[in-house]
């Protein structure tokens, strides 16, 4: 029976052996919830990169830009890090290309690179993360971005999450991680958005005054989408 892990940070990462396993990299405010909402609006692929100037090279290339530090929209880019960005229609992105870069969730993804696969989790797209990962068969490591290398509730409460999907065909039991994390998503579950305003970043967000994009990334099951790391970029499956 494959495992579920869940590494709480991206520093806690040279403790675990990704080869032969699949990286789930969460971040759920709000970098991989805004890649899931990108693709599934139509963009065709996705470049996350770790510098502002490195993303900003993509721009002659025909790509849109996208870049987050501490929660706000960087200078000189034609989107920050908000799902809203890719509905709003302010900016036109379908059949559009993506070069992004944000405080903890790209840097979660090029440090997961060692995995077999490695796909993008979100509450937006949970079942379709579980269902993939039921037809893989392959232990499985949700990678949390974190806050600068912290832990954080809303990572975790996906991991969680997650394993409450998987709990039939997964051995979910062998790893304190994951038994924390489930243990924390079935006390957030009843009231999630209540739960999360005691969290850190979700009161960052909130003095940031884009508290409605807490409430959208914490919708379940919203995209039917899977986005996977190939050939270094992010594409829909």
């Amino acid at each position: 029976m494959p495992t579920l892990d869940v590494c709480f940070s991206p520093e806690l990462l040279p403790l675990y052996n990704l080869r032969g396993k699949v990286a789930v990299v969460v971040d759920i405010l709000r970098a991989t919830s805004s890649m899931v909402t990108a693709l599934a609006a139509g963009v065709t692929h996705i470049v996350p990169v770790a510098e502002l100037a490195e993303c900003r090279e993509f721009a002659p290339q025909g790509y849109l830009t996208a870049a987050e530090r501490d929660g706000l929209q960087a200078e000189g880019v034609d989107l920050g890090n908000s799902p809203f960005g890719y509905l709003d229609g302010k900016v036109a992105v379908q059949e559009r290309a993506v070069a992004i870069t944000t405080t903890n969730g790209t840097r979660a993804i090029h440090l997961s690179l060692s995995a077999d696969a490695v796909v993008l989790g979100a509450f937006l797209n949970l079942e379709a993360v579980a269902q993939f990962l039921r037809q893989q068969q392959k232990d499985v490591v949700v990678v949390c971005a974190g806050w600068k290398g912290m832990f954080n509730l809303e990572d975790t409460l996906y991991g969680g999450a997650l394993a409450e999907r998987l709990a039939d065909g997964f051995d979910i039991s062998s790893s304190d991680a994951t038994l924390a994390a489930l243990h924390l998503w079935q006390l957030a579950n009843p009231d999630l958005a209540g739960y999360l305003l005691q969290s850190s970043h979700v009161r960052r967000l909130n003095s940031l005054e884009v508290n409605q994009d807490m409430d959208f990334c914490i919708r379940l099951d919203e995209y039917n989408i899977v986005p996977i790391w190939q050939d270094g970029r992010i594409v829909a499956l």
